[in-house]
């Protein structure tokens, strides 16, 4: 069998050359099949090199294209890498510079000392570089199945296990020959031999993605395992068989038997568990035959459940469905269809490995006619129009059914391996289809309750900004009255200005809370004296009152958006001055601003006519209920509000006949003092 020999390596590069030229008319040409050709031509030139060449593998011209192909597939690896996304970013950074690192070492090794010294041994820079690549490639690899998504690995799960079986291969040939200080002729020789196993393996891959009676009660995962090891055995026993032939008629070609047999059937294995159809075919044989019932209910429920409950919020609403559906015939998709507001159709909703499906399902569609006749699960005839025109054909409508209600259709595309479907299926597909339709209504009612929620918060700023508005009105409507008597007065007109002035400012800031939750309002550090003294400059001019207010020595600023900390200071000075107007006694509203506890402390004092406990209990924070003629109801509501919001509270002191105290506090902001002394 040595005239074999000369003829592998030669054989080799015409796989790869071919495999070149197939690429390219297996499909739409793109940066990624111009890169696989680009690899599979460095494989085909290397191996045909190291045929013309055979004395010296690794160094000079074989030893350089054998790099540059290890740097070709590589680069082919990186251009596969899903979109960058932020999580992926740091990845793709790491493995591009890896790959960098790799080519300057492969570089500065053929300028420096050859490709590839006489000695082998693991300070070589050329075996260095060699194994660095083996291991990059392996790396690479590894990260781009794994990030990708599951529902996509079917596109590059055979091209993965050939380029990991490729570099394995290398990997281990290296590590031979730094172990025993010599290349290993057998090792050597089955290269050839695995390198051209794997091409039908990257051409298959290519071709997939030019288109984008006995009861025994016995566990499915025993059954399964129980066949996995069968299978072991088989494989052992005709490992055995063929190294008993190879012993008998070749005695030189036993290890190169064992290389190639073992390197296939790893493969063969590894295709196997990653193929879908396969496991598909493998589970129905194993089912039909071993169990009287086909699925194994609580196994099936916990699935559903976790496809559905899946904390990923990245996973799509439709997504979730879908899969929790489609995996119970082993559908690769499916489609969603949800009733429109409208009532009078259903709206595409989202796919699942298939194309977005614009089209509505009308109320007069063929297939809701037949849903409502057959009361379940409705098969395609394939010889009939198609469900949805123009769509890639369809398999399964699965009724979605809540409450006695159609809301939903899910479409399902046909499995991979043919699928036996009788009335346990259909069984079950109903009552997954009614789990389902249950969790799209609970999120149409939680995504209900959210946008009830900002209605609501809407409605309350709405109401707030109304209020204040109303207050600025009263100001403006007192300053137009007081200019009937003081417009020749220049002092009382650069008052009404600066007062003119600061209205429009304050409806414009409060038109502006409108889209902008106080929540959402940057809360800056703010000093509550100097803005309660100019907010009391404001209403001096506008209702000719002073207000005294009484600073403390011991106080800091506090956290809290000036917009709101303006409103809550404005409605209780507005009504300590309106209560004393009303109790005849204006001119004696004091503030007093201190510190306690950590906290900024603000006191409202005036001489009103107070207010009974009941009152504060009763009435006092209840929206729109007032005791005042032109009151709104909503002032005292919106400062207490506020504060809570700004992590304060708000107090209320009040003797009828004597007058009332509105007791503010506000965290403080930590000075350079107090973090120091923490």
């Amino acid at each position: 069998m040595a005239w074999i020999v000369p003829f592998l390596y030669p054989g080799c590069a015409v796989v790869y050359l071919l495999l070149a030229l197939f690429v390219p008319l297996a499909g739409r040409v793109g940066p990624s099949s111009l890169a696989l050709s680009g690899a599979a031509l460095f494989t085909a030139a290397w191996a045909a090199f190291v045929a013309a060449l055979p004395e010296a593998p690794l160094a000079g011209l074989p030893g350089a294209l054998e790099l540059a192909r290890d740097a070709a597939w590589y680069g082919f690896g990186l251009l596969l890498l899903p979109p960058p996304t932020p999580a992926l970013r740091p990845l793709r950074r790491a493995l591009f510079g890896l790959g960098v690192i790799a080519v300057a070492i492969a570089l500065f090794s053929m300028l420096a000392a050859g490709v590839l010294e006489s000695g082998l041994a693991f300070a070589s820079p050329a075996i260095v570089t060699r194994l660095g690549f083996a291991v990059a490639n392996l790396l690479l690899v590894e990260n781009l199945y794994r990030n990708t998504r599951p529902e996509q690995r079917w596109h590059i799960n055979l091209l993965c296990i050939a380029l990991a079986a490729f570099f394995v291969y290398d990997l281990a040939l290296y590590a031979d020959a730094v172990l025993f200080r010599t290349l290993s002729p057998p090792l050597f020789t089955g290269r050839a031999i695995v390198v051209a196993g794997l091409a039908p393996l990257i051409a298959l891959a290519a071709l997939r993605n030019r288109k984008r009676g006995i009861t025994l009660q016995i566990s499915r995962s025993v059954a399964f395992h129980t066949t996995t090891l069968i299978g072991s055995g088989v494989f052992l026993l005709a490992l055995a068989a063929a190294g008993e032939v190879f012993r008998r008629f070749g005695a030189n070609w036993e290890r190169l038997a064992e290389i190639c047999l073992l390197s296939g059937g790893g493969i063969a294995i590894a295709v196997l568990l990653s193929s879908g159809s396969a496991r598909s075919r493998l589970k129905s044989l194993i089912v039909d035959h071993f169990f009287t019932t086909r699925y194994d209910y609580r196994q099936e429920w916990m699935r559903c459940i976790t496809a559905l409950s899946a904390p990923d919020p990245a996973v799509a609403l439709h997504e979730r469905v879908i899969r929790a559906t489609a995996e119970v015939v082993d559908s690769p998709g499916g489609v969603l269809f949800l009733r429109a507001a409208d009532e009078i159709g259903f709206h595409w909703a989202g796919s699942l490995n298939l194309p977005p499906a614009g089209v509505m399902l009308g109320s007069d569609h063929p297939l809701l006619a037949r849903l409502d006749a057959e009361e379940g699960i409705v098969v395609a005839d394939p010889a009939a129009t198609p469900w949805i025109e123009g769509f890639p054909a369809l398999w399964l409508a699965v009724p979605l059914i809540h409450v006695g209600r159609l809301i939903g259709i899910i479409l399902l595309a046909p499995p991979r391996a043919p699928f036996r479907l009788d009335g346990e299926v259909f069984a079950l597909l109903r009552t997954i289809g009614q789990q389902v339709a249950v969790f799209i209504a609970e999120q149409r009612a939680a995504q209900a309750l959210v946008e009830t929620r900002h209605l609501r918060e809407y409605g309350q700023r709405f109401a707030f900004v109304a209020h204040d508005i109303k207050n600025v009105s009263s100001q403006l409507s007192l300053l137009l009255a007081n200019a009937e008597f003081h417009l020749d007065n220049p002092d009382f007109q650069r008052d009404m200005l600066a007062t003119v002035r600061a209205a429009a400012g304050k409806i414009g800031a409060l038109l502006a809370r409108l889209s902008t939750p106080d929540a959402e309002t940057p809360a800056s550090g703010l000093d509550p004296v100097e803005r309660i003294a100019a907010i009391a400059a404001t209403l001096r001019q506008s209702r000719g009152v002073a207000i005294a207010i009484v600073p403390s020595p011991h106080r800091g600023k506090i956290a809290m958006p000036l917009a709101a900390f303006d409103a809550v200071i404005t409605h209780l000075l507005d009504n300590a001055i309106d209560a004393e107007e009303t109790a005849r006694r204006p001119g004696h509203v004091a503030v007093r601003v201190g510190a306690e506890d950590g906290k900024a402390v603000i006191e409202i004092s005036d001489r009103g006519t107070g207010m009974t406990p009941e009152f504060i209990r009763d009435e006092l924070f209840r929206p729109f209920r007032t005791s005042k003629r032109s009151g709104s109801g909503i002032g005292a509501f919106q400062a207490r509000a506020l504060l809570t919001g700004a992590g304060g509270g708000l107090q209320v002191i009040s003797t009828e006949g004597k007058g009332t105290t509105m007791r503010l506090s506000l965290p403080l902001l930590p000075t350079p003092q107090t973090v120091a002394s923490a």
